[in-house]
């Protein structure tokens, strides 16, 4: 798949500079990269990434890109762009926790719609994660077992080489 816009979205609580030079070196391979930089958590968080895509005038199709803790939240983030009437062309998530289903005790959790995956999902797993909790080793095996495209990042190619190579088999 050819995208029109990459968005990076930072887990919340970290910020767009958690992605270090990542976006400037998908720029680099011609990609159209939005990367926001929000303070805000949960159903705050998605809109407030809504109203940055929105001011940035994406390209479609969107692929959404979440990292950490905002994996939980691009099923919410998607819903608000279809709204939007802009498509979105897929998913990735980068070492990133998968979504799930809303429990009791979830304050923070959006809800997920019931056509959620409605494109493609892919999982990237980077060098430096290797040493993370086993809640990665998880997501990846869930990815896996979802029929999800999982891909393990080895050095010396550049995380943005994986991530543009895996952008493009969704």
């Amino acid at each position: 798949m050819t995208p029109g816009s990459l968005v990076l979205l930072h887990a919340p609580g970290a910020s767009a500079a958690s992605w270090g030079d990542l976006p400037e070196m998908l720029r680099s391979y011609g990609l159209d990269v939005i990367a926001p930089d929000v303070a805000e958590t949960g159903s705050r968080y998605v809109a407030r990434v809504s109203l940055i895509i929105t001011a940035s005038g994406p390209e479609v199709p969107l692929v959404l890109v979440a990292h950490g803790d905002a994996g939980p939240l691009l099923p919410a983030v998607a819903l608000a762009q279809r709204a939007a009437h802009r498509m979105v062309g897929g998913y990735v998530f980068v070492d990133a926790a998968l979504p799930r289903p809303q429990g009791a005790h979830d304050h923070e959790q959006v809800p997920i719609p019931p056509d959620w995956p409605e494109a493609p999902c892919g999982y990237l797993r980077t060098h430096a994660d290797r040493s993370a909790s086993s809640g990665h080793d998880q997501a990846v095996r869930q990815a896996g077992l979802r029929g999800w495209t999982v891909v393990e990042h080895e050095p010396p190619a550049a995380v943005a080489q994986s991530l543009s190579e895996l952008v493009s088999t969704l």
